[in-house]
């Protein structure tokens, strides 16, 4: 923190007497395209139409896109990661746990990853930072106050030194009490602190253009293991919450993540650009339990600990794993339009290692891709884009996507690699040492986008085919399956608006999973969110509300249990996450910028006939409880 607000005040102090500068520039350029944000004293509007934002990729693929600041109301109720995908993550029923898709998603790398994801949520890597071109300097900060000290900040700070280079920064935390048996106020189930610092230039001939960005995470877990069944201890219940019996007290996991990120490209000829990409990331994976305490009887039977005790890692009564994984990467290639026509080719290396304290030797890699992109674009409404990457000799990605005005329709084929994690691993209570096949994926993904004056629908179907999938089986262990799986997702998306001012949003989906690999997949059959709520203006239209109700439902399920001392997700046959609607009360409204939020969860609690509901195996999801948030933009 100390180190955010060094940085903060110095950019404070330097850019300065530079903004007045641009300032001036900008008033006296009559060509500007920002010339009309001057009010009727001459003085300049700022807002969050001047502090726009884009993303590498529009940069890479020539088509960049600068986007206003959101000051939406529309799903702002939903702040923590999971709620942000509408609930389309499973966790562990608290801000900041362990995470998994319900859906199964088609791996974006083909090569080697480390398979510690439970934390992805909680990170934003380096090559998904938002890059600013603002003409003032901009602040947001967003606090959100979660009933049971359940908390989260942002803070975000960025400006231009020049108009042609912005700078950011931002520090983001978690502060997360457990939900399952605190001890005291500060009894913390997460604890997480993430900063990152981002900068971008281009020459004033346009020619030149750099994307730099470095970002970090420490994602603390005080693991619980859920709660202990009544079948094991008769005197433990599931829905007393501060009182349960949980299993773990005394374990702790931690994520450490570290990237550093360069994107930059230069125009040789008109129409024709060459770049460069480098990365470099960490993430360091660490759990610890003192198995000295009741902790042991969460636990597996059988250790592998060292014959030397004096190793921390091999103590008989304590587990310390550790795992690090580490990659650097480049990429250079070239890219332009032809015309409609977008082109790119590119050749990638990639080395890294997977290290442990119990490897004799680390499990290192090296990879070599070569790989393209092509798109045509008759207008904004008709396109077609084809993408893809061959990781020389036995990997590879195509993508196909095809868009019009009333049928979106994309085409995915992959092969690609089981994770580090999965192939190899030594700790406390697990060790394998395996050689799997490459799993195969086909994915057919097609939306039909209806549009009238008042409704909006979008129906949509997903078809998978999956061979060689690899899992963690009910013995906590990786396993494939050589059997193929077919998935048939059909799912429809709706948009109604009454009166002007009462909209209705949902959306439902439908899975079917047929082939001899299909129990390796555990997704709920129905999936459903829906949300009612005014929207309009009160009070002269100095306040913009939002006020509703929100459903989600999933049909039951043996939804993968998880294991914290391999943060791993696992398949199991023993504990049905039955089916129980969640409806959610909300209040969203705007003043000027200023956004805030109140969200009652679980407001149908105690008129169901359970008493609550599982999120995932030994874990209940949260019961009545009043969550409370507010987002400032500033912009001077």
């Amino acid at each position: 923190m100390r180190s955010f607000l060094a940085v903060y005040t110095v950019l404070l102090m330097l850019g300065s007497p530079l903004l007045a500068q641009q300032t001036t520039t900008e008033d006296e350029d009559e060509s500007s395209p920002r010339r009309g944000l001057l009010d009727d004293s001459t003085k300049m509007v700022y807002g969050p139409n001047t502090s726009l934002y884009f993303y590498e990729k529009s940069v890479r693929n020539n088509r960049l896109q600068k986007i206003e600041l959101d000051t939406s109301l529309t799903g702002f109720h939903n702040y923590e990661a999971v709620a942000d995908t509408w609930y389309k993550y499973q966790d562990l029923a608290n801000l900041g746990t362990a995470a998994r898709p319900i859906f199964y998603e088609v791996p974006r790398q083909i090569g080697s990853v480390s398979g510690f994801n439970a934390y992805d949520l909680y990170h934003n890597a380096a090559d998904s930072i938002r890059y600013y071109d603002t003409k003032s300097p901009h602040t947001k900060i967003a606090a959100f106050f979660g009933g049971g000290n359940r908390n989260k900040l942002d803070v975000e700070f960025v400006r231009n030194i020049k108009p042609n280079w912005n700078v950011g920064i931002a520090y983001r935390t978690i502060r997360a009490r457990k939900t399952l048996n605190p001890t005291r106020r500060d009894d913390n189930n997460v604890v997480n602190d993430s900063y990152e610092m981002h900068t971008n230039y281009h020459s004033e001939n346009g020619k030149y253009r750099l994307l730099a960005a470095f970002t970090r995470m420490k994602h603390n877990v005080n693991e619980q293991g859920g709660i202990i069944p009544p079948e094991v201890d008769t005197t433990s219940l599931y829905f007393t919450y501060e009182d349960s019996k949980v299993w773990l007290r005394n374990s702790r996991a931690v994520d450490l993540r570290q990237e550093y990120h360069l994107y930059h490209e230069y125009q040789l000829l008109k129409g024709w650009q060459v770049y460069h990409i480098f990365d470099k990331k960490k993430q360091e994976v660490t759990f610890f339990s003192n198995l000295g305490s009741s902790d042991a009887a969460f636990f597996n039977e059988n250790r592998f600990n060292s014959s030397d005790t004096t190793l921390v890692h091999s103590k008989t009564d304590t587990t310390n794993n550790h795992n690090h994984f580490s990659v650097w990467k480049n990429e250079v290639g070239f890219k332009g339009d032809f015309g409609p026509v977008y082109y790119n080719a590119y050749l990638k290396f990639r080395s890294g290692r997977m290290a442990s304290r119990f490897f004799t030797s680390n499990n290192t890699f090296t990879e070599l891709y070569l790989g393209g992109a092509l798109r045509g674009e008759i207008n904004e409404n008709w396109v077609f884009e084809a993408e893809g990457e061959y990781l020389i000799p036995n990997g590879y990605r195509v993508k196909g996507l095809f868009i019009s005005p009333i049928l979106d329709v994309s085409y995915t084929k992959a092969l690609y690699k089981p994770s580090l994690a999965q192939e190899r691993y030594m700790g406390n209570h697990y060790r394998w040492d395996n050689d799997f096949a490459n799993t195969g994926v086909d994915q057919v993904q097609g939306t039909i986008k209806a549009d009238f004056t008042h409704i909006k629908l979008r129906p949509n179907l997903t078809i998978n085919r999956i061979n060689n999938y690899t899992f963690y089986n009910e013995e906590q262990v990786p396993e494939q399956v050589s059997e193929e799986a077919f998935m048939v997702i059909p799912g429809l998306s709706a948009h109604f608006v009454f009166a002007r001012k009462i909209n209705w949003q949902s959306e439902a989906y439908y899975t079917l999973v047929t082939g001899g690999a299909a129990e390796k997949f555990r997704i709920p059959e129905i999936f459903v969110n829906s949300r009612v709520f005014f929207d309009g203006p009160l009070f002269d239209e100095n306040v913009y509300v939002q006020l509703g109700l929100e459903l989600r439902y999933r049909s039951d399920n043996y939804s993968p249990a998880y294991m914290p001392a391999t943060q791993q997700f696992y398949l199991q046959n023993d504990f049905n996450v039955y089916a129980y609607p969640v409806a959610d009360a909300f209040l969203n409204f705007r003043i000027n910028r200023t956004r805030v939020l109140f969200r009652y969860n679980h407001l149908n609690a105690g008129f169901m006939e359970n008493d609550g509901y599982f999120v995932t195996p030994g874990y209940t999801g949260l019961k009545n409880m009043l969550d409370l948030g507010i987002s400032w933009y500033f912009f001077d």
